[in-house]
């Protein structure tokens, strides 16, 4: 029997011994009722107008792409749309895990509901699905599973177990406010893959040889219930998205480059890997080829990949996606959308909005350009929004996470 299928078979016979240390998860697990009730988010009213009003009055998007508002979702972060396409679930960096139901199918959410609440959250950014149905959730330093969740999301009682338990996914003194938001994918080798942002802007040299082996400042990778856990990139500082090429298996990541070296160094990344441990030039690099201030007089790795895509400096590229849909038109088919979450140390604000770069056939990145942009003023510097992730629903559209004004956007062709 597979790993992923053993754990599949002990979320729906017999409860493995808790290992969490919640009182909610710990019944969860030897599947007894909780007693919780679900918090529903209000679809209508004043915030949901305004909102509608901002994407009608201010966003813009190339010739005969529409967008509207999806859903009201606090704190809206990383999305994952489950397999069949009846629920996405949007993580968030606080402690809920929202579920978003479009029931009727008119391509607005009916309704938005607290996700296991039982369970308690430490900023559960990171939230993705396996092909088969389960959902997998990234938080700070633990790794939850949701067999069928996409099925099981309307109670307040759901099937879960742990991947990797609550203070080993990171050494425990390690923890940080600071790139604590995970992200993760399921590979085409049914791997988990999980990005670990380290805490500091850029980490002392004492801190590189703990980093490394624990996969801090890199992506690890591990089966599905956890075990034979490796390092499998190197060199990262903080990615926030990453997806693999449908096309070829390759995986691309967004990285968010040094803080504090002016307005227009160090640039963005998207990176792109072709083999397993590869590494990425932190932080040695603080972007592109831009060497740090602390590690400029040490010799940096010989084998340094640099980004495919030197972005512009601190508009703080986050989650992104290949766009596999036949809804758009064909010269999107197979490139990747990324959001920008917008800058916060620049003296003229940039971002707040989502880029599209062309992927060629030989797998190299093509053109990028802007694909969104309007939830920043340029005028005032004012942000009217701040897209964090991209997703695909079932039809091709996209969904548009935003976490300051809480939202999931929709964004449709009609052309």
């Amino acid at each position: 029997m597979s790993r992923h299928l053993a754990l599949a078979t002990a979320a729906v016979a017999l409860a493995m011994p808790a290992l969490a240390q919640d009182t909610g998860l710990d019944r969860l697990r030897s599947f007894q009722t909780t007693g919780e009730t679900m918090m529903a988010v209000p679809q209508s009213g004043e915030r949901a107008e305004q909102l509608r009003s901002i994407l009608e009055e201010r966003v813009e998007l190339p010739p005969g792409f529409k967008i509207e508002l999806y859903a009201v979702v606090p704190d809206a972060r990383h999305i994952a749309v489950a397999p069949q396409g009846t629920v996405a679930f949007v993580g968030t960096r606080k402690n809920n895990v929202w579920s978003v139901v479009d029931r009727d199918k008119n391509r607005v959410a009916d309704e938005v509901l607290e996700f296991a609440p039982a369970v308690d959250f430490a900023i559960p950014n990171g939230v993705c699905f396996s092909a088969d149905g389960f959902l997998y959730v990234a938080e700070q330093n633990r790794v939850l599973v949701f067999p069928a969740a996409e099925f099981f999301f309307e109670g307040a009682d759901v099937a879960v177990d742990v991947v990797v338990p609550k203070g080993e996914l990171i050494p425990k003194e390690e923890e940080s406010f600071n790139h604590s938001a995970r992200v993760c994918r399921i590979g085409p080798d049914n791997m988990l893959y999980i990005s670990l942002g380290q805490p500091f802007n850029v980490p002392p040299p004492e801190k590189m040889g703990l980093y490394d082996k624990w996969g801090i400042g890199g992506i690890i990778r591990m089966e599905r219930d956890g075990s034979d856990r490796e390092v499998y990139t190197y060199g990262v500082r903080n990615s926030v998205g990453m997806d693999f090429n449908p096309a070829n298996g390759e995986l691309w990541w967004t990285d968010n480059q040094v803080d504090g070296m002016g307005d227009d160094i160090p640039p963005g990344e998207l990176n792109r890997q072709s083999a397993a441990y590869q590494h990425f030039g932190f932080p040695w690099y603080g972007g592109g080829s831009t060497r740090t201030n602390e590690y400029k007089d040490s010799e940096p790795p010989a084998d340094a990949v640099f980004p495919v895509v030197e972005t512009v400096a601190h508009a703080a590229d986050l989650g992104m996606i290949f766009y596999t849909g036949r809804q758009f038109p064909a010269e999107y088919r197979g490139g990747i959308f990324y959001a920008q979450h917008g800058s916060w140390n620049r003296t003229t604000p940039i971002g707040a909005r989502v880029m599209f770069t062309e992927v060629l056939e030989d797998g190299s990145a093509g053109e990028s350009r802007v694909f969104a942009e309007g939830w920043l003023d340029d005028a005032t510097g004012e942000y009217y929004g701040r897209p964090v992730d991209v997703a695909q629903l079932p039809d091709g559209s996209l969904l548009v996470s935003d976490d300051f004004a809480g939202a999931l956007y929709r964004i449709w062709y009609e052309g």
